[in-house]
């Protein structure tokens, strides 16, 4: 079950790296990361996390690194404004969220295993299609973000308001009001999906729409970022996980770590913008 993974999850999460420059004192550095919808304690998580940041500091030079957790969107955004982080690890409806507002700049992105959220899926024991699925009830822990759930993952096929929704807040109650009838289909991530094969009953559901693979978490620059800071912790990302760290990245999930630019999401703004 979920529970049994927490350890090797990028939980949600917003990290403060306070740093300076070797041999020379620089002005703190802040790196907000929010990864929502992700499962466990953020304590849990801390000391795999604390190595990673210690790994990525040391990479760029850095010699300090603290972190501290939020598990919300609205507790990200606050931190923002109180202070101004120069990078942002975030996942896709975060970025496609707060892209204009905070003025995000693409460098990287970040593929983490056993967290979800680069495909999604209608689920049902009944329904055969998303046609089957349409004035029936819906249950799902995404349906906070209608926008992103309309224009990104159902890519126009569907509205929420083509369901009789039931908004859950953890994902097993999403496939557990599936498999005990209490709603004809779910809207799940790939994470979710994925423990379908691990839930007594689970056999019996199946996947009857997916939506296209979306991109993964974006790596963005504020521009708070200096130009020459922000081109070294670029240039430097894929890195991180390579060799020695790649111990450390798979402690808290991490599949690999790259650089990218906007381009490379291009497809998802655009759906999203419309």
């Amino acid at each position: 079950m979920y529970q049994r993974v927490v350890p090797r999850l990028l939980i949600p999460a917003v990290l403060l790296i306070a740093l300076t420059a070797q041999g020379q004192a620089s002005p703190a550095v802040t790196v907000v990361v929010l990864k929502e919808h992700g499962v466990g304690s953020p304590a849990l998580a801390q000391p795999y996390l604390d190595r990673f940041m210690a790994l990525t500091a040391e990479e760029n030079n850095w010699t300090a690194a603290s972190a501290q957790y939020c598990t919300s969107r609205a507790a990200a955004e606050a931190y923002i404004q109180a202070q101004k982080p120069h990078y942002g690890i975030f996942s896709l409806a975060a970025f496609l969220a707060l892209k204009e507002q905070y003025h995000l700049e693409v460098i990287g992105q970040v593929a983490v295993s056993l967290v979800g959220g680069r495909q999604y899926a209608l689920i049902s024991k009944s329904a055969t299609d998303l046609a089957g699925c349409k004035g029936k009830g819906l249950a799902s822990d995404h349906t906070d973000d209608q926008r992103f759930i309309e224009k990104v993952v159902a890519a126009g096929q569907f509205k929420l308001a083509d369901f009789t929704l039931t908004q859950t807040q953890r994902p097993l109650q999403t496939i557990k009001k599936v498999l005990t009838g209490e709603v004809t289909c779910a809207l799940v991530d790939d994470a979710q999906l994925a423990e379908l094969s691990h839930i007594e009953g689970g056999n019996d559901v199946r996947a009857v729409w997916k939506s296209p693979e979306l991109p993964p978490m974006a790596v963005v620059a504020f521009p708070s970022a200096p130009t020459l800071e922000r081109k070294k912790f670029q240039d430097n990302l894929s890195k991180i996980c390579d060799d020695d760290g790649q111990s450390v990245c798979g402690e808290v999930g991490i599949v690999s770590l790259h650089i990218a630019s906007a381009a490379d999401y291009a497809g998802v703004l655009s759906a999203y913008g419309k």
